[in-house]
């Protein structure tokens, strides 16, 4: 595994784990800020003509009959593939709660099963297995790095699940050289957490944000992986037990997979990053987050000039007037990789109580 160079206060971003570097720094010219790759403006969504009253009169019945079908087509289509427990499916039954309009982006057809290979392993007994296969979503190679606990292989618990999305140029590794796996080793030997598997998915280099946007189908590509690894390992597959978190854009990316995908995961966090256009994709979510909750922590660092730190509070704020049990900070520190190893254990141990207690918090 590559080591992590030493970080100072000065340099920013990433030596051996990428190619980002801060604004200005190093004799580089300044960007303007912010970078391009957050994205300034919401989704643009293409305008719907307003029905006159006459119209709405005549169409009403056919419509509620429409939302009853899709409704039940939908719940028994996700029921059928572990996306909602008994309870959520009974709880989803009123017409209105599934009609939004944000989109819920499916993975494309099914991916092969890739094969885990050996990474490395530690003294504590964790390991950390890596795969590659032809992804579908993708349409070239996609890769991730797996960690799984210590007695893993000698146990046929099923585990929760913690989906990891690295930032701008960075690799899924980057994860590792913050101490992951070490801060994951400590936690769950003392019980501070469950035993739990991480899952670090290989981006491509540059900017996606994580989403859907012409031909790269980067959203799709994580849910790919994550129905992937519910046919490969021994997960809990059900919305409670999946978690989704970020760095930077992976945070951005976190956000919006969790909000564009309602019914996939029921913990989120976003480590230094940003929320621009997710609030009408929030605003969709209002009825099904009343109903099964959401788990969310998002934090900034109060010297990042990448991602406006103001923004994490009152997303929070919405976040929580949306049903979800959500909690903000802003650390010291700026938009750098010591900020993110500084309070890595606090955000594992924050997703590891999350997944142990559920969305709504019950035990």
């Amino acid at each position: 595994m590559p080591t992590a160079t030493k970080i100072s206060r000065t340099q920013v971003w990433m030596d051996t784990m990428g190619d980002w570097t801060w604004p200005g720094q190093g004799g580089a010219a300044a960007e303007v800020l912010p970078p391009p790759w957050i994205p300034a403006f919401p989704p643009r969504r293409e305008p719907v003509a307003a029905p006159s009253a006459g119209a709405v009169g005549r169409a009403r019945g056919l419509i509620i009959g429409a939302l009853l079908s899709a409704l039940a087509a939908v719940c028994l289509a996700l029921a059928a593939q572990g996306q909602l427990n008994l309870e959520q499916l009974v709880g989803l039954s009123g017409p209105s709660e599934l009609a939004r309009p944000a989109r819920v982006t499916r993975a494309p057809e099914p991916a092969p099963l890739p094969t885990l290979t050996s990474f490395s392993k530690d003294a504590a007994g964790s390991a950390i297995d890596t795969a590659q296969y032809p992804s579908v979503a993708l349409r070239h190679t996609g890769s991730f790095f797996v960690y799984l606990p210590a007695g893993y292989a000698a146990t046929t618990r099923h585990y929760p699940v913690l989906y990891l999305l690295h930032g701008n140029s960075q690799p899924a590794s980057a994860f590792l050289q913050m101490g992951l796996q070490e801060d994951l080793d400590r936690l769950i030997a003392g019980h501070t957490i469950p035993p739990l598997i991480a899952v670090m998915v290989q981006g491509g280099r540059g900017s996606n944000n994580w989403r859907n946007i012409g031909p790269m189908h980067y959203e799709s590509y994580v849910l790919e992986v994550q129905e992937l690894i519910d046919r490969m390992l021994p997960t809990i597959p059900v919305r409670g037990a999946r978690a989704i978190a970020g760095d930077s854009m992976g945070g951005y990316g976190a956000m919006n997979v969790a909000l564009g995908n309602p019914f996939r995961f029921g913990v989120v966090e976003s480590w230094l990053g940003f929320f621009n256009g997710l609030g009408d994709e929030l605003r969709a979510d209002r009825p099904i987050l009343a109903k099964l909750g959401l788990r969310a922590f998002v934090y900034g660092g109060e010297s990042d000039k990448i991602a406006d730190p103001s923004e994490n509070a009152p997303f929070a704020a919405a976040l929580r007037a949306a049903g979800a049990h959500a909690t903000s900070a802003v650390y010291p520190g700026d938009h750098s990789v010591e900020t993110l190893r500084t309070h890595l254990t606090s955000m594992l141990r924050f997703a590891g109580h999350a997944l142990a207690k559920g969305p709504h918090g019950a035990a």
